[in-house]
């Protein structure tokens, strides 16, 4: 890349986002990019207005793009708006974030100056209800999620993954774009194809992109449910992945249950249930004390939809395990 502002295009998959999207729009076209900025966004058959509205927000701006994605899948979406996109610049995006200001020039500073293939940073996952703030805090702790720095911060420097990314669209090609079988942890999946193939995948603490939680515990625990099954997926087909931080939530699952079962006939079996809800109540509680009783009160009960949602899911797997 030899031009200091190389034109961009910023690709966002959106389904069921009428709550969102014009917000996560305005967020991108707010963006101090002196170079040329474009948006695509690829539109699923939603059960709300999102196409309504994003019909709206392409007659408002004339850099931003509507395709159809006639199947509803991320991947798809996702390939779809790459097709369509103009520039050699890829910036990810979702219908249900906001990217921080200075955040595109700063990605394609940082790729620049280190050559990598993909340049992310921090999910700042932000609720506007008490429920929503509480799984921020989950999502933003160790406790909740585990160490990777996407989450819970960092230094810079090369990583697994990054939330969302910013890609230099030669790369995407090199490894065939977002792999379609994958309903969910198709961003993990590529990343991984992407350091198997040499390439470097940088984290930088300074890019943060605001997420919007769920906003109940029906839709959280569907939420990790499917997470933990495309988790066992990338797993599986990639074995050498295997990590600690995703195997806990299934062995935590695991040992309630057995802990819950066997306690009925041997009782120090329940110290395994109730070692977990000590945990957990004692940390959501501290996690949440200075958001208010409100908040804080919730926090154990939305960690514990977490962790047992994604282990379900990761046990149950998908149709191809």
């Amino acid at each position: 890349m030899s031009l200091p502002y190389p034109p961009v295009s910023v690709i966002m998959p959106v389904l069921n986002e009428e709550r969102h999207l014009a917000e996560a729009v305005r967020s991108v076209l707010a963006q101090e990019y002196a170079g040329e900025l474009e948006v695509v966004v690829a539109v699923g058959p939603s059960r709300d207005r999102t196409l309504q509205v994003a019909e709206e927000v392409v007659a408002s701006d004339p850099r931003v793009t509507l395709v159809q994605n006639p199947t509803g899948r991320t991947p798809d979406s996702l390939n779809a708006a790459l097709a369509a996109a103009r520039h050699e610049i890829i910036v990810r995006m979702d219908g249900h974030g906001e990217l921080s200001p200075g955040y595109i020039a700063r990605a394609v500073r940082v790729m620049q100056e280190t050559g990598a293939a993909n340049v992310g940073g921090v999910m700042a996952a932000e609720g506007q209800t008490d429920f929503e703030r509480a799984v921020a805090l989950a999502m933003r702790s160790r406790l909740g999620l585990g160490s990777a720095r996407f989450h819970v911060g960092g230094p810079p420097g090369p990583a697994e993954t990054v939330f969302l990314g910013v890609f230099q669209r030669d790369w995407l090609r090199r490894v065939g774009g977002y792999d379609s079988t994958y309903s969910r942890a198709q961003d993990w999946e590529m990343n991984w194809r992407i350091r198997q193939m040499g390439g470097t995948v940088w984290f930088d603490p300074e890019l943060e992109v605001t997420y919007r939680p769920r906003p109940d515990f029906g839709a959280l625990a569907r939420q990790y449910f499917t997470t933990g099954q495309w988790r066992r997926r990338v797993m599986r087909q990639h074995p050498s992945s295997v990590s600690a931080r995703y195997l806990a939530p299934p062995v935590a699952l695991v040992a309630v249950v057995a802990g819950g079962v066997g306690g009925l006939v041997w009782r120090p079996a329940l110290l395994a249930p109730l070692g977990y809800a000590v945990a957990v109540t004692v940390g959501g509680l501290a996690m949440g004390a200075r958001q208010g009783p409100s908040v804080a009160l919730r926090v154990p009960a939305v960690l514990t939809t977490m962790h047992m949602a994604w282990g379900a899911g990761f046990l149950r797997g998908t149709s191809r395990d």
